[in-house]
């Protein structure tokens, strides 16, 4: 058993941890809970390190997270599409999933766990990746060790995953930059991406 937070374009050890399994389960009962890749992730910009943030209304630790709603007051999404083809358009594969990526962000989701849910079907589809989801129906705090990465979605995480190496953008210019969202990995590796996540050996703590 594998259970994992659906999260904003996924960090890639997500994604390694998925692609070990044929099955996972997505937490969908839970809280919302701040300082999580819910409602972000980090892309390799022309300055390094990039974060790009999703609004939501205001939500608390009493509300479910699957009733967080996004707000649509600011133009993230043009945002956001501005900053992935800055950072992208000279990567290898980011023009064979362009149109696929803006038509996602331009849907303008309600809730927050739709958009994220989407996000992690475009990688899922893309990479593409055999597996089969299903999504939780109660909450529950304790799960059989080694099937609980819920713990993964924590953007405050400091913990070092020691993957593998692969050549990024500006990597020439600020060096390696280790676990950014999945995209970084599926924009430059393309269809050779699943391979590299198949390919890690990864000793969970």
């Amino acid at each position: 058993m594998l259970l994992l937070y659906p999260t904003y374009f996924s960090p890639i050890i997500h994604f390694v941890a998925m692609a070990h399994k044929n099955e996972a389960f997505f937490e969908v009962e839970d809280n919302y809970q701040k300082q999580t890749y819910r409602t972000r992730c980090y892309i390799y910009g022309a300055n390094g390190r990039q974060l790009l943030n999703v609004p939501i209304l205001q939500a608390n630790s009493k509300q479910k997270t699957k009733d967080v709603l996004l707000d649509h007051s600011v133009n993230w999404h043009q945002q956001h599409i501005k900053s992935m083809a800055s950072a992208y358009k000279s990567s290898p594969f980011y023009e064979f999933y362009e149109d696929e990526l803006i038509a996602l962000l331009l849907k303008k989701h309600k809730y927050l766990l739709d958009l994220n849910l989407d996000t992690q079907q475009f990688i899922i589809d893309n990479l593409p990746m055999e597996i089969q989801i299903t999504k939780t129906t109660e909450f529950h705090l304790d799960y059989p060790e080694g099937s609980d990465f819920r713990f993964l979605a924590n953007a405050k995480s400091k913990q070092d995953f020691n993957l593998s190496k692969y050549y990024q953008v500006f990597s020439d210019k600020y060096g390696y930059i280790q676990n950014l969202s999945i995209l970084d990995l599926l924009f430059m590796e393309g269809p050779n991406a699943i391979n590299y996540l198949e390919a890690q050996k990864v000793e969970w703590k």
